[in-house]
C-alpha cells in the first residue's frame, strides 16, 4: 500500500493538470454574427452603440479561463499536501514513530558542518548544512534530521557534530543517550549549547514524551 502513495499522488496531479491544460486550449465561445443588412440612417447610431456591448462577453472569457485554471492549480497543491500527510501517517504510524531533530542555542562557539545520527549502531542520518541552513538554526529553526520507526523497549542514539570550534579549530564531538520506546511517538532533540564558563560549545540529547 505505501508504495503506491507516491503514484497515486502523481497520477492525481497529472489529472488536474491535463484537465486544466485542456481548458486552457479550448477557443473561448464565439459570438454568433448576424447577416450583413444594409442599415437604416437611422439604424446605424443603435448599432455602433451596440457593438461594446457585445466585445465584453469576449473579453470576459479568458479571464474566467484563467481563474478557473488557478483554482485548478490551488486544487493540486492541497491535493498534494493531503496525501502527503496521509503516506506519512502509513509509513510512519504514530506507535512506531520515532522522529530526531536538530536545534541551536546561540551557537557563536560552533559552526555547524554536519551531523550523523545512529540508532541501535545503525546510520540513519549523514546530513551536510549549508550556510542558509546554519544561519535558519541561529534564528532559532528547529530541523527534523529523521522520520523513521522503531519497536517498542530500550534503544540508544548517538550523534556526531562535526564543524569549525573556537579559535577556528575543527570540531567534532559526539553525545548519546539511551531511551524507552513505547507506543507513544517519540520525539528526540539534538541541542547544540554554548557553554559559556567553558568557552566551547556543548552537545546533549533532549527526549520528549
Amino acid at each position: 500500500m505505501s508504495a503506491r502513495i507516491p503514484s497515486l499522488i502523481a497520477s492525481a496531479a497529472l489529472a488536474l493538470l491535463l484537465h486544466a491544460a485542456a481548458w486552457s486550449a479550448e477557443p473561448p465561445p464565439q459570438p454568433a454574427v448576424p447577416s450583413p443588412v444594409a442599415p437604416t440612417p437611422s439604424a446605424a447610431p443603435a448599432a455602433a452603440a451596440a457593438e461594446p456591448k457585445e466585445a465584453a462577453p469576449a473579453a470576459a472569457a479568458p479571464a474566467s479561463l484563467d481563474n478557473r485554471i488557478q483554482d485548478l492549480k490551488g486544487d493540486v497543491i492541497r491535493l498534494n499536501r493531503d496525501l502527503l500527510v496521509l503516506e506519512e501517517e502509513l509509513l510512519f504510524p504514530a506507535n512506531t514513530q520515532v522522529a530526531v531533530f536538530v536545534s541551536m542555542d546561540v551557537g557563536k562557539m560552533f559552526d555547524l558542518d554536519s551531523v550523523q545520527i545512529k540508532l541501535d549502531d545503525k546510520v540513519v542520518t549523514n546530513y551536510l548544512y549549508t550556510p542558509l541552513e546554519v544561519q535558519a538554526l541561529h534564528r532559532g529553526g528547529v530541523q527534523r534530521a529523521y522520520l523513521g520507526n522503531l519497536k517498542a523497549g530500550p534503544h540508544e542514539i548517538v550523534a556526531f557534530f562535526t564543524g569549525g570550534g573556537p579559535h577556528a579549530r575543527d570540531y567534532k564531538r559526539g553525545t548519546t543517550v539511551k531511551f524507552d520506546k513505547g507506543t507513544d511517538p517519540k520525539y528526540i532533540e539534538l541541542r547544540i549549547k554554548d557553554s559559556t564558563g567553558k568557552l566551547q560549545p556543548e552537545f546533549d540529547v533532549k527526549v520528549w514524551q
